[in-house]
């Protein structure tokens, strides 16, 4: 199964556009070859409308892409990372694209991270932002986040490299890309090659109007072993931007999300951890999912556990289920508290083998249900397109979003490998009340430009 990287929607991003907009990247494992470069990547930009993303309206970049900076060359992985934010706050949402393993003046997988402007016609230029300190490190841009660190109501952008310093970028941005200040943050992580920040999620916690921030690394020290592996940290806000000195070690695992399922104005942080029992410490056969719930002072000791065999969530774990490989909360009822979404991208279906899932569950005044109100979705589903197949990995990515304007969470599914490779986004929309398949859409890469060569995992990242 292909390494795999989620992004997190900015808490600071303005909509764009009626219904907000999704954007997709490639896969990390083989991104789109462009212009017969393997690798390149690109990035896809669905824009939202009254009757949620499809092909209609879209546009598709690359590094050839007129107004984009930079060439597509072998190897970039334009797209790799992204996250959407206000940087320049003309009530716009932008988008920061990481292209990590670009080569910069001679500097081998330097990186590059370059903003793409939103404006009201839609994105139609970009600027490439300054790496404050190349010499430090490779890999500028493995990882984004954007959202306000400060609480001065501009949009901040963390980024992410090989080294074990968090490099913050504050807000407002200029037109060519320029940070108003820049910040470091040294982190408790391994840096150097193969390490570094993997992981970045932004979100509000502590609701003290600072956009809080978890990181995901490799951790420094083996203390008591559990967390030696993608050992995820709580920086809080602060007037300074994210706080290394008050970071806070939290429970393993890779994937994470951020949003109030209680309702009590605190976010919670959900945490997948999709390897089999045996793996890694702490993990468990078919994955699992943490739920850490949020107060005043951040993320508490009360913890919920998610698997295939708690209350009424279908399935059963068996091993190589990848159940937590994408998590993914939006309010799909808009009843405040936020719901949750659960990619197993290796669940096995009537003999189908790694054909994926997702399971979706509820918010309530006592946190995620695991009980009432459980949806399961796959590509045998009634409704749903496409068929199960062989190795689609339908639950390579979730999302949950607003895509129609309506206030209600609507869900995008990727398929990484659906087609061999290929990949595909699937749209399910919410009715008001909960995710059905009425005007349900599949979106692939041919309809949108994006070359099929080399399996490009079209849909493997999403952000909004």
């Amino acid at each position: 199964m292909p390494k795999h990287l989620r992004t997190a929607v900015a808490t600071a991003a303005a909509a764009a556009l009626t219904g907000g907009l999704l954007t997709l990247s490639t896969g990390p494992a083989a991104a789109a070859t462009v212009a017969g470069h393997k690798n390149a990547g690109a990035v896809t930009v669905l824009y939202g409308s009254a009757d949620g993303v499809s092909a209609t309206r879209h546009a598709t970049f690359t590094q050839n892409t007129a107004g984009v900076p930079g060439a597509a060359e072998t190897d970039d992985s334009f797209g790799l990372a992204t996250s959407a934010g206000d940087f320049n706050s003309d009530g716009y949402a932008d988008l920061a694209v990481g292209s990590p393993y670009e080569d910069v003046s001679g500097d081998t997988d330097g990186g590059t991270v370059q903003i793409l402007w939103g404006a009201a016609g839609g994105i139609s230029r970009a600027a490439t932002v300054p790496d404050p300190a190349p010499t430090k490190h490779d890999r500028f841009g493995n990882a984004l986040a954007a959202g306000d660190f400060d609480g001065d109501k501009k949009g901040d952008l963390a980024v992410g490299t090989s080294a074990a310093t968090l490099r913050v970028l504050k807000g407002g941005f200029t037109s060519a890309g320029v940070a108003a200040s820049k910040t470091a943050v040294t982190l408790p992580i391994l840096g150097g090659s193969g390490n570094g920040i993997l992981q970045l999620t932004a979100g509000e916690v502590t609701a003290d109007g600072r956009t809080d921030l978890v990181v995901d690394g490799y951790q420094d020290a083996a203390d008591d072993g559990e967390n030696y592996y993608n050992a995820n940290y709580f920086l809080p806000g602060s007037a300074s931007g994210p706080s290394g000195s008050a970071a806070r070690k939290l429970p393993a695992g890779f994937i994470t999300a951020i949003g109030d399922t209680d309702g009590d104005g605190y976010g919670d942080l959900v945490t997948g951890m999709h390897w089999d029992a045996g793996l890694l410490p702490g993990t468990t056969k078919g994955g699992k999912v943490n739920v850490i719930y949020g107060s005043a002072g951040g993320p508490t000791s009360r913890m919920d556990t998610i698997t295939q065999e708690s209350g009424a969530v279908p399935g059963g774990s068996e091993n190589g289920d990848s159940f937590g490989y994408e998590v993914s909360l939006g309010d799909i009822d808009g009843d405040g508290r936020q719901d949750l979404a659960i990619g197993a991208a290796g669940e096995d279906i009537d003999g189908v083998t790694d054909t994926g899932s997702v399971t979706v569950l509820r918010g309530s005044a006592s946190g995620i249900d695991t009980a009432h109100g459980v949806q399961y979705f796959h590509q045998d589903i009634a409704g749903v397109p496409g068929a199960s197949e062989d190795t689609d990995l339908f639950g390579t990515e979730v999302f949950l979003s607003d895509t129609d304007g309506d206030g209600k969470a609507d869900l995008s599914v990727g398929a990484g490998y659906e087609n061999d490779g290929n990949g595909a986004v699937v749209s399910l929309p919410s009715d008001g009340t909960r995710i059905g398949t009425a005007g349900a859409r599949s979106v692939t890469p041919g309809a949108v430009g994006v070359p099929t060569t080399g399996r490009p995992q079209f849909g493997a990242v999403f952000t909004g």
